[in-house]
């Protein structure tokens, strides 16, 4: 027969390359489950998306999630690595899930949420601003 389950989808190297370059250089990637509609981020079909990421799935080089209509995969170690070796790329280009984010200038200390307002001592606790102490009801 020729449509088995060892049936491959034959697919453009360079649709190949493009679905691995988005995906090695973000390290995830998410589609809809549509497959006569092109893919938002890649110019290419999501059919093309779909089935590749299957294949990378049964292979262990990504993980998937399928929630609210869309499948979300996101790079395992190994396809780090498969995906390096394929793209030609070198050890220190690596997706951007594993770049540290650099803190903004001036971010010491704490800022907003509970703590951040102003200390006093007693002595210097403005006139009307008591410890405010429970005196008892009734």
């Amino acid at each position: 027969p020729p449509f088995t389950s060892q049936s491959k989808m034959l697919m453009p190297k360079k649709t190949r390359v493009a679905i691995f370059s988005y995906l090695f250089k973000e390290g995830v990637l998410v589609a809809k489950k549509d497959l006569t509609c092109k893919h938002n981020e890649v110019d290419v079909p999501n059919l093309y998306v779909i089935k590749l990421m299957q294949s990378l799935k049964s292979r262990g080089f990504v993980t998937e999630n399928f929630t609210w209509n869309h499948f979300y995969w996101y790079l395992t170690n190994e396809g780090i690595n498969y995906l390096r070796d394929y793209l030609h790329l070198p050890e220190e280009i690596v997706p951007a899930t594993l770049k540290k984010k650099a803190q903004p200038r001036g971010a010491g200390g704490m800022q907003g949420g509970r703590g951040g307002g102003r200390r006093y001592d007693d002595d210097s606790r403005p006139q009307g601003m008591g410890r405010g102490r429970f005196e008892g009801g009734n």
